[in-house]
């Protein structure tokens, strides 16, 4: 009490100009009592002596002197103990949930009471024996999320089989035949977890940093090479008479376009890499600090939307060609120099192919021709919650949607309010992917769209495949077809609950696989695709997206 007693006039002795504790403390004549320093720079700057408290004004200008008796109590209470060494809370802060009137700033915060408190009202805490089972944690602003929403409890147990934290209450009532662990443990086990994953994006990382460095260095000596057989073809045709100025034309482009060429292609790789090496700095930097939080539960409820990796080594596989040599080519003029009479239109294209063959792409990617090949360009997917219609139930991490009874999802923009369709978070661009899902229901749409497909009404516009920006496959019992702007091809096939797709976005390319003894593919778009995609799906019953890994039978693609 006396504690309290003694916050409460601490409060009323703070001079309302600073906030802070009164210092050289005058009283003006209405009463109100401020710092000497404050009043005075406050009158100085005024033409008219106001007080800033009672708005009361004084003519002439008061004469000011320090109130003694007041700055001897100001002086007694900062003997009486650290009451004053606590500071104010920002707004940056955590504010004590014990105070009234100005709150100072929280030193800690009691999982069990849910309530942050200041040095003072932290006491009973440290002292009292009703409270020594209280967990205390750093000042935490977002105790509300600690506490069970059904039960009002403290979160103190993991749902190994729901993968949710959960109360005491929850042990018994809902979760009462699932395997459960305390939050701590579990924590040691993600965070083992999380140091693999660490490691391993320090691994990509060194890998895409050094072929970034391999790749420029081939640029600069694919440009020096080129530039140096420019000048000397240059030097070979400034010899020759009029009539050889449109050989020389051709061969002066036929170099420039090759060399652009593998250029071009160099800085689109070079370009992908150092998107996929920022991604990777920040999925880095983002484990790194949710692994040095103290925050059990979020670090657990953020854990899975952040241990997936991007995963594509595409890029990695690519090399330029560095040595462009054009010593054939260099002879063919020589020749031509000596017998320009006789040489043909055949003869120049000869030449033309030599140079082309010099600078040709050397990785030209193909379709895989096994389920291992394709599964080397697996892609980690998660359906979207902000997309999902309210008939679709998400769980396994965001890895399945099943219909039933409305859910009580949060507006947003994104979200599909009629149809029961869901989108990916991942948007996929500039690589090749591979995924695989199940479904089950009397039919299901599995496709691709562009982020801008319509999300509201009742218009199958907003369904896949029935626009200019979706492509689907259409599956049911006794009938497969494919759709794009609304035209639909019927298609032969059998029934197959299990569907790989396969996107090559450079290329343009979109292809859907039966996935049973053997792979069988149902269909490929040919498309020029010109923004990034999301996989979407129509669902009837439940979908789920596969962890495609590699098996020991691995069946053959057939068409």
């Amino acid at each position: 009490m006396a504690d309290a007693n003694v916050l409460r006039l601490q409060d009323d002795l703070i001079c309302s100009i600073c906030l802070e504790t009164l210092t050289d403390p005058v009283s003006i004549p209405c009463g109100h009592n401020f710092c000497m320093k404050c009043i005075s720079e406050s009158w100085n700057h005024s033409s008219v002596c106001r007080c800033p408290q009672c708005r009361e004004t004084f003519t002439p200008r008061p004469s000011l002197s320090r109130n003694t008796l007041l700055n001897e109590v100001i002086e007694k209470i900062k003997q009486m103990g650290p009451l004053l060494s606590q500071s104010y809370a920002r707004p940056e802060d955590v504010e004590c949930d014990a105070c009234t009137g100005k709150k100072f700033r929280a030193v800690q915060s009691c999982l069990t009471c849910l309530a942050s408190y200041c040095k003072i009202h932290l006491q009973p805490h440290c002292e009292g024996a009703a409270f020594k089972d209280h967990k205390l944690i750093a000042p935490d602003r977002n105790l509300q999320q600690k506490r069970c929403s059904k039960h009002h409890k403290c979160l103190e147990i993991f749902c190994k089989k729901d993968q949710m934290c959960i109360c005491l209450l929850c042990v018994v009532t809902d979760h009462n035949t699932h395997e459960m662990v305390e939050v701590e443990k579990e924590r040691e086990e993600k965070q083992k977890q999380l140091r693999s994953t660490i490691l391993e994006i320090q691994t990509k990382l060194q890998e895409r940093n050094k072929k970034l460095e391999e790749i420029k260095q081939a640029v600069e000596k694919t440009e020096i090479y080129a530039d140096k057989e420019l000048e000397e073809s240059e030097k070979t045709f400034t010899e020759l008479i009029l009539r050889a100025e449109e050989i020389l034309k051709n061969v002066k482009e036929l170099i420039t376009v090759q060399k652009n060429r593998e250029v071009e292609k160099a800085a689109r790789v070079r370009e992908h890499l150092e998107k996929e090496i920022e991604e990777l700095k920040r999925k880095n930097a983002e484990l790194a600090e949710l692994s040095e939080t103290d925050d059990n539960i979020h670090f657990l409820q953020t854990f899975p939307s952040t241990s997936v990796l991007p995963g594509d080594e595409e890029s990695l596989r690519f090399t330029v060609i560095t040595d462009v040599s054009f010593g054939n080519l260099r002879k063919g003029l020589s020749c031509l120099k000596e017998h320009l009479e006789g040489i043909s239109k055949m003869e120049i294209e000869k030449i033309s192919r030599s140079g082309s063959e010099v600078l040709a792409p050397i990785l030209q990617p193909s379709t895989p021709q096994s389920r291992d090949e394709f599964l080397q360009y697996s892609c980690p997917l998660t359906l979207d919650p902000s997309t999902a219609h309210r008939e679709l139930h998400l769980s396994e991490g965001d890895r399945k949607a099943r219909r039933g009874p409305v859910t009580r999802y949060r507006d947003h923009p994104d979200r599909f309010d009629c149809w029961p369709l869901v989108l990916c978070r991942e948007a996929l661009e500039d690589r090749h992917f591979y995924w695989e899902v199940e479904w089950t229901g009397d039919w299901i749409d599995i496709g691709v769209t562009y982020k801008g497909i319509c999300r509201k009404g009742t218009s199958l516009d907003c369904g896949l495949g029935y626009n200019d920006k979706s492509w689907s496959l259409f599956c049911s019992d006794s009938r497969y077809s494919v759709r794009h702007n609304k035209i639909e091809t019927v298609i032969p096939a059998h029934h197959s609950p299990r569907i790989g797709v396969y996107l090559d976005h450079p290329s343009g390319c979109l292809s859907f696989y039966s996935v049973s003894g053997t792979m069988t593919l149902l269909h490929t778009f040919k498309a020029s695709f010109t923004e990034p995609l999301y996989p979407g799906f129509w669902v009837t019953d439940s979908l789920t997206i596969c962890q495609t890994i590699s098996e020991q039978h691995l069946p053959r693609v057939t068409s």
